[in-house]
């Protein structure tokens, strides 16, 4: 059948992508350098600037952007891709050029990134692998169609979401999709927030039952596969970073509407998607979901309901144990991350405009889990098939109220669990920074 070229904005909201806000934002005339390093005065935590070219980003919350050797990390440029050496913090270029950076991979440490091959950002690509300490290079495969969004465990295969072309699409069917939520207007012509022109937008793309499929390429034959095919929005996919036949995917779209979390095996054809987390009030909402760094466990924001209620919560995937962690409002967070212990959590924060609303939450926090116990020993009946509840107790690392949260921070652990990674535009240009967990030493 007839298939249509979509591109730019209009083929991010038809096909999703894995990190819906991405800012840029410019240095400000006439300011002054970033600093380096410093100590923030509201915390007591040191901070320090890891990137030095404006416009620099760190990963995706819940991409891999370590070697395996726990040695470096691996962030975007404006000008390519550079490696940090996490002990003396020197900066290499491994990649020169506009590429888009995928992951690190777990097994070899090799840095993974798409080259456009056209201006259509979902249209052809190269896909690339780099050595972060030889930039020995190889072509991995070329890709018709589609975005990559994670790889697995023994590097094997990359998975991506791209729209069907054996199913006829309306050639306007993207025009006809909401572009920009400032000019959505409610069902009965009312003006909406930007939040609610959001959730509009949203909704009129899952509505449009767009046939989709999540696809997987073989890193040596470069052989592309389909594993799944669906009229839902399939979007942010992640391989268990342990398991290479376990993948998980989500439902995008309103999450009070959606039923979001699943998990497939792409090792066994025809495997029906296993729902992680089921609804049990109207407005609960369950997403931005993440493997444990031992693959044991997905965790997720959950809210019971919607902006009321906040749970960090965990689904053990053997055994099907539920844990939920509570926390404030004030804690709550865009992302949430574990360290690779799975002994601590820790949140980017959010401005008062997101789902919490907020009064003070524009903060990088370390979230410590505290269990409740059943009181003196005695056990409810059947209580091992209960969720085992829990508390998160909240310490600021990072004052982020100079920051613009339409730049979704972006959390994540250091492979020694000692710092946190993060971007942000506090000083006005995109930088990659981190924030050491433990207290400054005066």
């Amino acid at each position: 059948m007839k298939s249509f070229l979509i591109s730019g904005a209009a083929a991010l909201l038809l096909v999703g992508a894995a990190s819906a806000q991405d800012l840029q934002t410019a240095a400000k005339p006439g300011a002054p350098e970033p600093p380096v390093e410093w100590v923030d005065k509201a915390t007591g935590h040191r901070i320090v600037r890891l990137s030095r070219e404006a416009g620099s980003s760190s990963l995706y919350f819940n991409y891999n952007a370590y070697t395996p050797k726990g040695d470096r990390l691996v962030f975007s440029t404006p000008t390519g891709i550079t490696a940090m050496d996490l002990k003396t913090r020197a900066l290499t270029k491994i990649v020169e050029g506009k590429v888009r950076l995928l992951f690190v991979g777990r097994k070899t440490g090799a840095v993974y990134y798409e080259k456009a091959l056209t201006v259509d950002p979902m249209g052809p690509k190269a896909v690339m692998a780099t050595d972060p300490y030889t930039k020995a290079t190889r072509e991995v495969a070329k890709m018709d169609r589609g975005g990559l969004q994670t790889l697995n465990a023994d590097e094997t295969l990359l998975a991506g979401v791209a729209v069907r072309t054996d199913v006829a699409i309306p050639p306007n069917l993207a025009d006809a999709l909401p572009k920009n939520p400032d000019d959505v207007k409610s069902a009965d012509g009312k003006e909406l927030s930007y939040a609610e022109g959001r959730e509009v937008q949203l909704n009129a793309r899952l509505d449009s039952r767009i046939p989709m499929e999540i696809f997987t390429i073989n890193t040596v034959t470069g052989e592309r596969k389909v594993v799944h095919q669906a009229t839902d929005w399939l979007n942010h996919l992640q391989f268990s970073p342990t398991d290479p036949g376990l993948l998980m995917f989500c439902h995008e779209g309103p999450w009070h509407k959606v039923d979001r979390l699943w998990l497939v095996r792409t090792d066994k054809p025809n495997d029906a998607p296993v729902k992680i987390h089921t609804r049990t009030m109207n407005m609960e909402i369950a997403g931005h979901e993440w493997f444990s760094a031992d693959g044991k466990t997905v965790w997720y924001d959950l809210q019971t309901p919607r902006g009321e209620d906040f749970w960090v919560a965990g689904y053990e995937i053997a055994t099907g144990k539920r844990n939920w962690l509570h926390l404030e409002r004030n804690a709550w967070s865009v992302h949430f991350n574990s360290s690779p212990d799975g002994k601590l959590f820790a949140g980017d924060g959010g401005d008062s405009e997101m789902v919490a609303h907020a009064p003070d939450g524009k903060w990088i926090v370390l979230l410590k889990p505290r269990a409740i116990p059943d009181v003196a020993g005695i056990h409810a009946p059947g209580a091992e098939h209960l969720i085992s509840p829990g508390v998160l107790d909240a310490e600021r690392l990072v004052d982020m109220r100079g920051h613009d949260y339409r730049l979704e921070p972006n959390v994540n652990f250091t492979p020694d669990a000692k710092w946190l990674v993060f971007r942000s535009n506090m000083h006005g240009a995109n930088q990659v920074y981190a924030v050491e967990i433990a207290k400054a030493q005066p």
